[in-house]
């Protein structure tokens, strides 16, 4: 049975009652003070006290500092009494960086009082602060209930619908076949998200978050696509404890993670996880466009090109480009028929085969890797870039474009959404640019560069010459 927080009254929760200020009863007061006093009354020890609490008394013995390793008030850990939790993010001793980290737990521990909280939302200065915190924390909560409410709207073809214009409810729920009150409450919610907006008239219309999803199947697949995400995370810790195991939505999807013969994948395999890496492939095309000078090549190899749609808006922006797909035979096929009609000509050249067990084609000065290391593990990688290193003439380029952790501006993609992803996948996992180096640098490349896209929520790029 588990017990419940210690309550803050209790002097175990406040080891250093007597150094420390109050926030319990929502104001600052000095935790010596157990009771009224004479206003003429002084204490002896009150400005001892007071330096101490203003940092004047620098001689304190480090040993005597406030235990940055015990917040407030825990919850028992299995073979631990509560309060006894050490912060892992601690660093012990008189090394660099001990006290920085004590200063740091000893503001958590001062943020998790209950008192200061309260204290923080009413104190003019600390309000806003203490609001936008609180709406963060319950965003983290809610953040599915969002996610859903997204989902409604493109299944109900909503966003499409008010591109001509605003519509009155009653007009939405004869168009969506969704009786108007329980209509009202998706829209009302969406209105909240800042994804539709209620004119002056009360008809409803795209609000600024909701304006970028129309027309943009890219986004509309890929929250479809999170359906089979949130079914393989429905229990997270059977998946964190236990991986993915044979249940895995995810991992029958993309069908090469759990072929032993992925060169003999069927068209009906390979269909679903091409398409939607076709359809969001335009966006990171443009990134990496921006972000490289295709100018200064001449020929061109994809590898892991899926149906072509990195290619394509390669061709269609430098023309002089030779260009070749590689990918497994039944995805190459794709590509091919959707180069053939999009680039017509001789200049584009389509080859089957896997990368883990045939030969890249030779003769091109850059190859590109689009979203293809990210999804596998460490010594896979290596496999790959070897393989490239191979195929490519002293001083050739390869291109590295891949959702990466640590990337200041997109924090939230490489190490929380990917993360998990990857971890339900079965395979690979989010890895920040220093490591992209690490592992170019093991498979022989050298002059290493990170040019930085415009948008690095959609892909980082890395580039390297052999």
């Amino acid at each position: 049975m588990r017990s419940h927080p210690r309550e803050p009254d209790s002097p175990q929760a406040f080891p250093h009652e007597g150094t420390r200020p109050d926030f319990r009863n929502g104001t600052r007061t000095g935790a010596r003070d157990a009771g009224p006093k004479d206003p003429g009354q002084k204490d002896p020890g009150q400005k001892e006290s007071a330096q101490k609490e203003s940092g004047r008394d620098r001689t304190r013995p480090a040993s005597q500092l406030p235990d940055a390793g015990n917040p407030p008030s825990v919850l028992p850990v299995q073979g631990r009494p509560a309060g006894s939790v050490p912060d892992p993010t601690r660093t012990e001793g008189d090394g660099p960086g001990g006290w920085i980290e004590a200063l740091r737990g000893w503001r958590d521990q001062i943020l998790a009082s209950p008192g200061f909280q309260r204290w923080a939302a009413a104190f003019p200065l600390t309000r806003p602060i203490a609001l936008r915190r609180s709406r963060q924390v319950f965003d983290l909560c809610a953040g599915f209930v969002y996610s859903q409410t997204v989902l409604a709207l493109i299944r109900l073809d909503i966003f499409s619908l008010l591109a001509h214009g605003a519509r009155t409810p009653e007009a939405l729920a004869e168009f969506t076949g969704v009786p108007e009150e329980r209509l009202s409450r998706l829209l009302g919610s969406a209105m909240a998200l800042r994804l539709l907006r209620r004119t002056r008239s009360g008809a409803v219309a795209l609000g600024p978050l909701g304006a970028p999803l129309v027309g943009n199947e890219a986004l509309a697949q890929l929250v479809e696509h999170n359906v089979l995400l949130y079914h393989d995370l429905a229990d997270p810790l059977d998946i964190l404890r236990n991986g993915p195991g044979g249940t895995s939505m995810l991992n029958r999807y993309w069908a090469y993670a759990r072929s032993s013969d992925a060169r003999s994948l069927s068209p009906q395999e390979v269909g679903p996880y091409s398409a939607l890496m076709a359809a969001s492939q335009p966006l990171v095309a443009r990134e990496v466009l921006d972000a490289f000078p295709f100018r200064r090549h001449r020929r061109l190899l994809d590898v892991g090109g899926g149906e072509g749609a990195f290619l394509e808006a390669v061709g269609r922006r430098h023309s002089h480009l030779s260009l070749t797909l590689f990918d497994l035979p039944a995805v190459a096929e794709r590509g091919r028929e959707r180069l053939t009609e999009s680039l017509p000509g001789n200049r584009v050249q389509v080859q089957g085969g896997d990368f883990f067990k045939d030969p890249l084609p030779e003769g091109h000065d850059l190859v590109s890797l689009v979203r293809i290391l990210h999804d596998h593990d460490d010594d896979d990688v290596l496999r790959i870039l070897r393989s490239v290193r191979t195929a490519l003439p002293p001083g050739g380029t390869v291109l590295v474009a891949e959702p990466m952790a640590g990337i200041r501006g997109a924090e939230t993609v490489g190490a929380a959404y990917f993360s998990l992803y990857l971890l339900a996948m079965g395979q690979g996992r989010p890895r920040e640019p220093g490591e992209y180096r690490e592992l170019l640098v093991r498979a022989g490349f050298r002059r290493i560069r990170s040019p930085r896209p415009r948008s690095p929520v959609l892909t980082g790029v890395i580039t390297a010459r052999s």
